[in-house]
């Protein structure tokens, strides 16, 4: 098993076919006077009934069972534009408003005023309870993001499954390319919990289509659940193409929506739990009975105090990426930084200025960071 911070190589697939424009509807035809007319009202209506209550049922086919037709209201308002018209996701979704709507300032209200010799890309510099922004450089820019996909993957993974759940290992997950966990046992069961840290520590691809085939079915109709679930937390940059991230092609985000998305996944207690893991031993149907897993978020690595998670990757078009979280005396900050050349030393040097300049907590020392990492 690989144990680098940044450990997937990566490569540009063939780009998906563009979709057709759809053809003009043809001119309705009048409806028949007479008996039968009520008939055929009756019949249309129950029609109409059927496919709603199909589409209700699926829980990836875009409808929520659980939604009010008040709260249908409520959303359409939300996601309409001056003109009347949807604000879209870049998946085509409605967009809904974020749980933790960040306070985006312009970058001369930056209170740390940190600046980098390399800097990288795109980051941000959040606090998770309030929203408020400390720290930023193109925000909103969208990027590729690797690995960081597996934050969304994670999301609905558990709340689609629970920690007694069971998944099957198939041909298609063990043979991902990349970054695996490598011992998921083929054609067999296994509990859940052990591939969510194998998701997440060591960031396997083959986890991540495991966890999307249990869930969904296919990997192409958890996708779909993902650009959802994108559009409904209100993550305005986000688009995914796969459940891994391997693969960089219609595949992107920004800092200030991944610092959204850290918020949602640091809510749910598995989640937290795992990420906060810097090595794991699971009992696993695997020769010797244990999978040994190591984090490969290099805070975790080198010990920073307070990390709580998140998650790392890589590719050769999105370069090192990392979404840090760290608590300090009930503060909560998260670091995102896109296509960072040291992703570790710099994560460590935003959260000392936070804490130590924008909150004013005592310094707490801590092991120093390779250069690079």
């Amino acid at each position: 098993m690989h144990r680098s911070p940044f450990i997937e190589p990566g490569r540009s697939p063939r780009r998906r076919r563009r979709r057709g424009t759809p053809a003009r509807s043809a001119p309705r035809p009048r409806s028949p006077r007479g008996p039968g007319r009520g008939i055929l009202a009756a019949g249309a209506a129950l029609l109409v009934l059927v496919l709603a209550a199909l589409v209700l049922l699926d829980p990836f086919s875009g409808g929520s069972a659980h939604e009010s037709s008040a709260a249908s209201h409520r959303h359409r308002r939300r996601t309409m534009g001056a003109a009347g018209t949807a604000i879209l996701a870049p998946s085509g979704y409605p967009l809904r408003k974020p749980q933790l709507p960040l306070r985006l300032t312009a970058a001369s209200a930056d209170p740390m005023h940190l600046g980098f010799a390399h800097p990288p890309r795109a980051g941000i510099v959040v606090d998770l309870n309030s929203g408020a922004v400390l720290w930023q450089r193109h925000p909103q820019q969208r990027l590729r993001i690797a690995s960081l996909t597996k934050m969304m993957t994670a999301l609905i993974a558990v709340k689609n499954t629970t920690p007694a759940s069971r998944i099957l290992i198939t041909k298609q997950a063990e043979d991902m390319p990349g970054s695996k966990v490598g011992l998921l046992p083929l054609n067999k069961r296994v509990d859940v919990e052990p591939v969510l840290y194998g998701l997440l520590l060591p960031s396997g691809n083959d986890a991540a289509v495991a966890l999307a085939q249990h869930v969904a079915g296919t990997v192409p109709r958890f996708v779909r659940a993902m650009n959802e679930e994108a559009a409904r937390l209100g993550l305005g940059c986000t688009r995914y193409s796969s459940p891994s991230g391997y693969y960089d092609a219609d595949n992107f985000s920004c800092a200030a929506d991944l610092a959204e998305l850290a918020h949602d996944d640091l809510a749910q207690p598995r989640i937290a739990k795992v990420a906060a893991t810097a090595e794991a031993v699971l009992r696993f149907p695997i020769k010797g009975g244990k999978l040994f897993l190591t984090n490969n978020n290099p805070l975790m690595l080198y010990g920073y105090p307070g990390t709580t998670g998140l998650k790392t990757g890589w590719t050769e078009a999105a370069g090192p990426c990392l979404v840090a979280t760290a608590q300090r005396d009930g503060v909560r900050l998260a670091v995102v930084l896109l296509g960072s050349q040291a992703p570790g030393t710099q994560a460590a040097e935003l959260l000392d200025a936070a804490f130590d300049h924008v909150y004013h907590l005592r310094p707490v020392p801590h092991p120093p960071i390779a250069a690079g990492v």
